[in-house]
């Protein structure tokens, strides 16, 4: 069914120099394949109405791709005749049918980006250095022979330096202007006509430009053999034109091994080409590959029986496809529409085509798939990604497309393992009130490969540690792993008198999780801290909230362990802001702060009361008056609301905004510049009246036993700066 985005105007045109591009390379890829021509545009015509109906890709492609051309080369000499190798299309066509629905076609989703970025890349270099040849007109290898050792003896880089040799004049001129043009059109106005794109303009160009070459000199005019050549077809002789399968043999044993093979090289190669066409879609969309596999099926069961050669999803179509601005699968379905018609009625005017204006569409599509930008990216993620990005490349050029990508694979596993043999602890040290916390994340998976590394780093701990292990983000943690850590705290912990907690283990495991330490404060630890280690710890915990490394909170047992006695390191004096709370803010315990919290973090005798309780009583060691940004009760005040009790709060602050020349408000002010100064100015005049109003603590400030600091939390970031210690 085709998809609802069809867009006429830009599937039209599109199916049209897919055709165009298709057809040199459907009578190519049969050349090559030791089989008739017709069967080549047999199976693009196929590749387009059967598998374009079917398959739910928006962008993909089918028909004869080259991959095949080998194999199906030795397949018709081991079998003796085309007509018997058909049969074994015909079974190829059932396995992959079979395959989809036995949902084979996950197997494209464990292939790692890199690896399709380099086939990509690598078919564009392919592209380019195989078209060169044909861009200046030297036409003596089939279009879409991109092995890299060639049937002639010749190989990609020798045919190049070969075509220098054997350049005809009219196809070059011909093959530079269209890459010309092809270069520039986004940069005119003409670009804006879609229905008539540039690959469109280049080929009916093409067309005109050899006739006008002919006219100024009959030896610029590009010959016959130098254009497209789709076979005259006759009839009033089927055979010409249909090759049926010989079904007398369909029980040999070969004609299923030779089946087998097709169904297996056909479908990797679609799933790894449908894989890397939804790569390089604009719009991402996604293609199913189980119902790919089942399209393809489709598409070969229809070949064997129309004599065509195997199918599979085919990435140069595809690249131009999308390189043309199709919007659905619609312009699939006609190209398939249009090679049908061509052979059937247009054969003469396709014939006037030079193929080095199909060369030099190849040649653009090519550089597009393989942008320097691409490997600039990749270089800089580092070789994990890079090497086996280029291993694929060089794979693919030197050997084939199955080939490059399992060789690919395989590095890409290389930097696998080896990733994995590298600690997979991530480790952190957590300077808390309690002491130095030693904290190891573990990963999403665990395996055995990460048993030596681990065992290193745990048991090289030193004594008297307090650790923690956090399993938290954990899904799969190996039997060996899981040995190693209960060895670890049963034996090693204990004998090194180290302190250990294992947060986030999954039910299904062996150990449990448990808590030998908690961050809840004691007096002795409270008594030793001094002002300037409270203000510095509230520093780190503020750095660790604003970070997202916020050390873990396990609040039953701080609640257990509070309960029995609270020793504050620190009270603080907040606005009632409600943004965050000040434990979230300095990624403090329970019972680690004392919180008042008041409008405008105003100070009144009730206020001053409850600090001296704090220090006094509980032992507090520093004293925070925090202010905040967009304070609403700083607000209220600058706009005099006097509402019932609330003028007890907005005309004290009041009194320091007009003590600080921001209140009354001037006419040319800006409103939140006020509010952010009077802010600032209400703290510090806080801290001012707290000494004012206590002797007792500004007696223990003066003496050092306790600190005394204003602090500005700025809500947008999370980020509080502190003033000096007083």
């Amino acid at each position: 069914m085709i998809s609802p985005s069809v867009d006429l105007k830009r599937d039209v045109p599109a199916g049209i120099v897919v055709f165009l591009v298709a057809l040199p390379l459907c009578l190519g890829v049969a050349l090559a394949s030791g089989a008739p021509l017709i069967s080549g545009v047999m199976s693009g015509i196929i590749g387009g109405l059967v598998v374009g109906v079917l398959s739910k890709s928006h962008t993909s492609v089918s028909g004869p791709a080259a991959g095949l051309a080998a194999v199906v080369l030795s397949s018709i000499a081991s079998l003796g005749s085309f007509e018997l190798f058909l049969c074994s299309v015909l079974i190829a066509g059932f396995i992959q049918i079979l395959l989809g629905v036995m949902k084979a076609g996950l197997l494209a989703d464990f292939i790692p980006n890199n690896v399709i970025k380099g086939l990509l890349a690598s078919i564009g270099i392919i592209l380019i250095l195989k078209q060169i040849p044909h861009a200046i007109g030297f036409d003596s290898t089939p279009e879409d022979d991109f092995s890299f050792n060639q049937t002639d003896g010749e190989n990609t880089f020798s045919e190049i330096l070969k075509a220098l040799n054997y350049i005809t004049p009219g196809a070059a001129i011909i093959g530079f202007i269209s890459i010309a043009i092809l270069i520039v059109w986004d940069k005119t106005p003409l670009k804006k006509f879609r229905f008539f794109p540039a690959s469109l303009f280049v080929v009916a160009l093409s067309v005109v430009l050899n006739y006008l070459l002919g006219l100024i000199n009959p030896e610029l005019f590009v010959g016959k053999e130098h254009l497209v050549q789709i076979p005259n077809i006759e009839f009033n002789s089927p055979e010409s034109i249909f090759y049926l399968p010989d079904t007398k043999m369909f029980l040999n044993t070969k004609v299923w091994v030779v089946g087998l093979t097709i169904a297996v090289i056909a479908s990797l190669e679609t799933l790894l080409n449908i894989e890397a066409v939804d790569k390089i879609d604009p719009h991402k969309r996604y293609t199913p590959p189980n119902r790919e596999l089942f399209a393809q099926g489709v598409g070969n069961i229809a070949a064997g029986l129309m004599g065509g050669i195997p199918v599979t999803s085919v990435i140069v179509r595809s690249s131009v496809n999308i390189q043309s601005d199709n919007a659905s699968k619609l312009s699939t379905i006609l190209h398939g529409v249009f090679m049908l018609i061509s052979i059937l009625a247009l054969s003469p005017v396709m014939n006037m085509i030079p193929l080095s204006a199909l060369a030099s569409i190849l040649i653009i599509t090519g550089f597009k798939l393989t942008k320097p930008k691409l490997y600039i990216d990749l270089l800089k993620k580092g070789p994990a990604q890079f090497v086996p990005f280029i291993v694929t490349i060089l794979a693919i050029i030197f050997t084939d497309l199955l080939i490059g990508v399992v060789v690919g694979l395989l590095v890409s596993i290389i930097f696998l393992l080896i990733s994995n043999v590298r600690n997979p602890l991530s480790r952190e040290l957590n300077k808390l009130h309690i002491g130095e916390v030693i904290r190891f994340e573990l990963p999403n998976q665990v395996s055995f490969l990460n048993k030596a590394t681990i065992k290193e780093t745990l048991w090289s701990i030193p004594g008297g540690s307090k650790v923690l292990i956090d399993a938290s983000g954990c899904e799969y943690i190996d039997d060996d792993i899981m040995e190693l850590i209960e060895d670890f705290k049963s034996v090693v912990a204990g004998e090194k008198n180290i302190k250990l907690n294992i947060i986030g283990l999954k039910e299904k495991y062996s150990i449990k999780d448990q808590i030998e330490f908690t961050n809840v404060l004691d007096s002795k630890t409270q008594q030793r801290l001094t002002p300037e280690d409270v203000l510095n710890l509230l520093k780190s915990g503020n750095e660790r909230f604003t970070s997202g490394k916020g050390s873990d909170k396990y609040h039953i047992h701080h609640v257990q362990a509070a309960s029995e006695q609270q020793n504050p390191m620190a009270v603080l004096l907040g606005c009632i802001d409600s943004r965050t709370s000040p434990e979230v803010l300095f990624d403090a315990g329970i019972g680690d702060l004392l919180t008042i919290r008041i409008a405008g973090n105003i100070v009144n005798p009730e206020i001053v009361g409850s600090l001296e309780i704090a220090v006094k009583k509980l032992g507090a060691r520093l004293i925070v008056v925090k202010g905040h940004s967009l304070c609403g009760a700083v607000a209220l005040s600058l706009k005099n609301v006097m509402d019932e009790n609330i003028q007890t709060v907005t005309s004290k602050i009041q009194g320091v905004a007009s003590a600080c020349g921001n209140y009354p408000l001037q006419d040319n002010s800006d409103f939140q510049t006020n509010v952010e100064e009077v802010c600032k100015a209400n703290t510090l005049n806080s801290v001012k009246e707290i000494l004012k109003m206590s002797p007792y603590l500004k007696k223990k400030i003066e003496s050092k036993e306790i600190g005394l600091v204003s602090a500005y939390h700025d809500i947008t970031s999370g980020i509080v700066k502190f003033d000096p210690l007083i």
